[in-house]
């Protein structure tokens, strides 16, 4: 089983989780976990969002390097190009909605995914196809429960246990997430199955200013039973709200969009 919408809780890349609007539930007192659950995700939307990261892909015997570029609009849009290295350059991924194309210059072919697909590694990486349109809220679809308080680095963080509810098409059984109690980032999250399984460990390291938002710069995702495989996602520029058209999210610029 892959990871399903880090894009949710950590990857701005991606940012197709529908979140309703910060209100408390509470005028006085401690926040409640979905309070910081909310205030959280919030630091990653943006009406627009453009971005430049390095992945890599790290296995036993080998190491890859991806760089790429990444356009978002709401959460309905969003493209990404694959810049390095040479062999994969060019390459692009289209999101509209639930349908995601995927542009390869070296047959000079634009193709729809299939349902068949979506399950399927993303470039090799512990990301999958379908957690480009996942578009489960964690404000909305989960169930919030604050478990404690606890330290990531450092950083006093909010623990908190989020369960999907009955009616939500998600995989996971849990998720708990460790969320700095200052500032409100998320620095920690572990990924359940159904029967309680940890499948999969996400951290955020490296905490500094992109676009204007203090962010963790680089992202770690790690599978449990596959220890020595990891995902790293660092983000070398990232900008939020700047004006952006649908038109800009073809299958026509797919192919010419640097």
């Amino acid at each position: 089983m892959k990871y399903k919408v880090f894009s949710v809780l950590f990857f701005p890349i991606f940012l197709f989780v529908g979140i309703g609007n910060f209100a408390s539930d509470s005028n006085i007192g401690d926040p409640t976990a979905k309070e910081i659950v909310t205030k959280s995700t919030e630091k990653l939307i943006g009406a627009t969002s453009q971005g430049e990261m390095k992945m890599t892909i790290v296995r036993p015997a080998w190491k890859r390097e991806v760089t790429m570029k990444s356009w978002s609009l709401g959460e309905e849009y969003a493209l990404i190009l694959v810049t390095a290295p040479a062999r994969d350059k060019g390459t692009a991924f289209l999101k509209k909605g639930k349908e995601v194309w995927n542009w390869q210059p070296t047959i000079d072919r634009a193709v729809k995914l299939p349902p068949s697909m979506m399950s399927q590694s993303l470039m090799g990486s512990d990301f999958t196809n379908n957690d480009m349109v996942d578009q489960a809220s964690v404000i909305d679809d989960y169930t919030h429960k604050m478990l404690g308080e606890d330290e990531i680095d450092g950083r006093p963080c909010y623990k908190i246990e989020m369960t999907p509810k009955d009616e939500a098409a998600i995989v996971w059984g849990k998720v708990i997430s460790w969320i700095d109690k200052e500032d409100f980032l998320q620095l920690r999250a572990e990924f359940y199955d159904e029967e309680d399984y940890l499948v999969n460990t996400m951290k955020g390291t490296q905490v500094k200013e992109l676009g204007g938002k203090l962010l963790p710069s680089r992202l770690e995702i790690t599978p449990e039973d596959e220890p020595e495989n990891k995902t790293i996602i660092e983000y070398i520029s990232l900008s939020f709200d700047k004006p952006m058209k649908k038109g800009f999210f073809t299958v026509q610029n797919m192919k010419r969009v640097r």
